[in-house]
């Protein structure tokens, strides 16, 4: 420990606050204010080794040096503790191909892509791992889906559009993937990856290494014809084999889709598939087949997008609320009372008899790039309050939940805060004082809404972006009523969108410009 001893300067003299320093004595260490270096170690190229740590005890009279020896690991260093695939360890030599096992060396390494089988990794009996028995496994983003027999494949291209078995789905990752399969009529029966039992006779993992399983069920069967006319099976329990008739394959797999239901606590608890079937004739040497998996948290409801990226003309605006407590905005309303359930933005919906009293409740979406207008007539009589009236035309015109932000985009998620834009309140007062001995009453009337956008990315395929929405309300003052007579009052609401896109402008570059530096002697002798 004294020659790794980064804090002893000094020789044969003590060093302040160095309590690794071998020439300081117990007097020493008790005048000590702290250790200058707590921790001695030496490789820090090792994973694991021997440490030294220093501290002081305060509390005792007089202060006295604490040394202790521990095992201490190397945090910032990738070490390997246990080899489960010793195969890894070394390059075998290559076998090389002769006639009597070319056939098999083909069959091996013929595909585009290749790789050890599962079973072939075999766990290390001599390094067990002892923390294995008290942890709890979940599924976490990006993981292999586990099977009783590996993992749950999604076949994908590889190195070129072939279709390779040795992919495997990702938890919460969904893909789509197409690829080529190599078939023939004569042998279709014989392909695996052409059948439907290929992709659903091996149980999911409800985690990973446990002993819970999770049946593929079959959600839905659909036919396609050789001209690309589908029809949708009404029975989907019945498992198809592909089949050979009048020179024809029957029931080839042209398509599967996953559909995996999980918990909050990553934990698989269902798994659906389904199926596209087609035939090929004898002239086919090759079949196109498509994957895809999607994931749904269990007890939620996907949220309708209206764009991808950008708006699409004539769907919802998307909107929402950011409640207490949470660092980002809801965007499905979660209120029991709200009559909005898809997280849109809303505006009074008419009715056609113009009653405000009959059209109270019911509330229409914004529709991108649409410019709407609706209301209604509310009479009013000498008996009505002013205060119950104020907020009985406020909900009529903002509804009972109006939103308080707006999506930016048409697919923008409720964890991207900055791609939600906060709705802008602003009043707007008429001012018809027709008494000035009484207080006025200001009523709402009408509730304008601007949506300003402004087309965003490339030149080639812009893409829609909300960039400032605001909401304004327009009050009058209501004037008292004689006894016995009434009044009716148009209430309005209206939105209108706003392209604040610049123009497009060519862009020329620069021309270059060439620093020329001659020597100083260059037009010697004549300067």
């Amino acid at each position: 420990v004294a020659k790794l001893c980064t804090c002893d300067l000094l020789v044969a003299q003590c060093d302040v606050n160095c309590c690794c320093d071998p020439d300081c004595s117990a007097a020493d260490f008790s005048l000590f204010t702290t250790c200058s270096v707590p921790i001695v170690t030496g490789d820090s190229r090792l994973c694991s080794q021997k440490a030294a740590v220093y501290s002081l005890d305060v509390k005792a009279n007089p202060p006295e040096r604490v040394f202790q020896l521990i095992d201490h690991v190397n945090p910032s260093v990738f070490c390997i503790h246990a080899t489960n695939y010793k195969q890894a360890l070394y390059f075998p030599s290559p076998e090389m191909p002769t006639p009597e096992n070319f056939d098999e060396l083909f069959k091996k390494f013929g595909s585009t892509a290749f790789s050890a089988e599962p079973e072939s990794w075999t766990l290390d009996s001599d390094a067990p791992n002892p923390s294995d028995a008290n942890e709890t496994y979940r599924y976490e983003y990006g993981v292999p889906i586990q099977t009783v027999d590996g993992f749950l494949r999604l076949p994908s291209p590889v190195v070129s559009s072939l279709c390779s078995d040795a992919n495997p789905a990702g938890f919460l990752v969904n893909q789509a993937t197409k690829c080529i399969r190599s078939v023939s009529v004569g042998k279709c029966g014989n392909i695996q990856a052409v059948s439907m039992l290929f992709y659903i006779n091996s149980s999911i993992l409800a985690v990973p290494k446990s002993s819970q399983m999770v049946n593929i069920t079959v959600q839905s069967v659909v036919i396609q014809s050789l001209n690309g006319m589908r029809t949708l099976l009404n029975s989907k329990d019945v498992l198809r084999h592909p089949m050979i008739l009048d020179e024809m394959c029957m029931n080839v797999v042209l398509g599967v889709s996953y559909h995996i239901t999980y918990t909050d606590a990553g934990e698989i608890i269902e798994a659906a598939a389904s199926f596209v079937l087609g035939a090929i004739n004898k002239e086919a040497l090759s079949v196109q087949q498509s994957f895809e998996i999607s994931f749904t948290q269990v007890n939620t409801k996907p949220v309708p997008l209206s764009g991808n990226p950008g708006y699409v003309a004539g769907l919802p605006v998307r909107a929402g609320f950011k409640p207490q407590k949470y660092p980002f905005p809801i965007a499905v309303l979660l209120s029991s009372l709200s009559t909005n359930a898809y997280g849109q933005l809303t505006i009074l919906q008419s009715t056609s008899n113009q009653d405000c009293l009959a059209a109270q409740g019911g509330r229409t979406p914004v529709l991108f790039g649409y410019n709407m207008i609706s209301g209604c007539k509310l009479r009013v009589t000498a008996a009505v309050k002013c205060q119950p009236l104020t907020q009985a035309l406020l909900d009529l015109l903002k509804g009972q939940s109006f939103p308080e932000y707006v999506a930016s985009f048409g697919n923008s998620q409720a964890e991207n805060v900055h791609d939600w834009v906060p709705i802008i309140h602003l009043q707007n007062s008429e001012q018809r004082i027709y008494n000035t001995f009484q207080s006025p009453c200001q009523i709402p009337v009408s509730l304008e809404i601007e949506v300003k956008w402004t087309k965003y990315g490339s030149l080639v395929n812009p893409q829609a972006r909300i960039v400032n929405v605001t909401a304004t309300t327009t009050t009058t003052t209501l004037k008292q009523l004689p006894s016995g007579r009434e009044r009716t009052i148009p209430i309005l609401s209206s939105v209108v969108f706003t392209d604040i896109s610049s123009p497009a402008e060519p862009g020329y570059k620069a021309w270059p410009t060439i620093n020329a530096k001659l020597p100083f002697d260059f037009f010697f002798p004549f300067v």
